[in-house]
């Protein structure tokens, strides 16, 4: 008899991972704190993978100690057995104004994202709404569809100096993190990815973004935690034919300076596993400006 597969290390984790444990001093969470501490001291849960048995409710859902903190711009945060059956998720929300909501951290922090970005959230959500209009559920998404919801899941933008955009471009992470590391005080990367921040809560090494790619702002955010990135700017650089061409680029986001300990010491980096170099024939990867005057 084969033996069973040994479960992932995050899996056992989310056993006993509850919204206590998440720290909230760690650098990709700066944007999300405001609302994220609040809403986790109201909402105890843990985060449960499928198959497993589900933690016994909290007093205050997520949907709840999400609608708690929510202001005028966000939408209404609803538990997720409200949304009818058959129903698309992302058609249920352009359609209701409604965002169905789990008690998990999956659902959370899809919540605090809708929170410090509705109106990118909204353009995300407009976008996969029509194509579902037009080509309806199926076994494939189409690269629109793909392109948005790796972005929705797993994206971060950054807004950075020429210098620091071009190394990612051409995968140069000695030149990224190493040679033109002091240029990461002028720069901004926000995780957007409720996916990401998810896996963020247990970091490790390989954890990576797909970053939309955006031409240095005319003046220069001062900080690297994302809490600077505009999102009126970021919703307007959301256009449908561009993200079809998947402008992404990998970022494993521990080697942004400041964000992990051990990348203090350049040996860090020195994993072809994690930082890999850039294909030869690769696509380029085309930019759009994050204009910080339209926010």
């Amino acid at each position: 008899r084969a033996p069973a597969p040994r479960p992932h290390p995050l899996d056992r984790r989310r056993r006993v991972l509850s919204a206590a444990a998440i720290d909230w001093a760690q650098p990709w969470l700066a944007p999300y704190r405001t609302w994220g501490e609040p809403v986790a001291r109201q909402a105890q849960f843990e985060s449960v993978p499928a198959g497993m048995r589900a933690p016994d409710p909290p007093s205050v859902s997520v949907a709840e100690a999400l609608q708690d903190v929510a202001g005028a711009d966000a939408p209404q945060f609803v538990p997720h057995d409200r949304m009818p059956p058959g129903d698309a998720y992302e058609a249920h929300i352009f359609r209701t104004g409604q965002v169905p909501t789990r008690n998990n951290l999956h659902d959370f922090f899809n919540g605090l994202v809708w929170l410090h970005c509705p109106a990118a959230k909204r353009r995300l959500n407009q976008l996969q709404a029509e194509e579902i209009a037009r080509s309806g559920v199926g076994s494939t998404r189409g690269p629109l569809r793909d392109a948005l919801t790796l972005f929705d899941e797993n994206g971060a933008v950054l807004d950075a100096p020429p210098a620091l955009w071009e190394a990612l471009i051409a995968r140069d992470w000695h030149r990224l993190f190493v040679v033109e590391r002091a240029l990461w005080r002028d720069a901004t990367l926000l995780v957007f990815g409720h996916a990401l921040l998810e896996k963020l809560t247990s970091p490790r090494k390989a954890a990576t973004a797909h970053v939309l790619l955006t031409p240095p702002a005319s003046t220069p955010s001062g900080r690297n935690d994302g809490a600077n990135v505009p999102d009126a700017a970021l919703a307007i650089l959301l256009d449908p034919a561009w993200l079809a061409t998947k402008p992404f680029v990998p970022l494993p986001v521990l080697g942004v300076p400041g964000w992990w300990p051990e990348n203090e010491s350049f040996s860090f980096y020195d994993d072809p596993d994690v930082f890999r170099p850039r294909r030869a024939l690769q696509e380029p990867i085309t930019t759009r400006p994050l204009r910080h005057r339209d926010a």
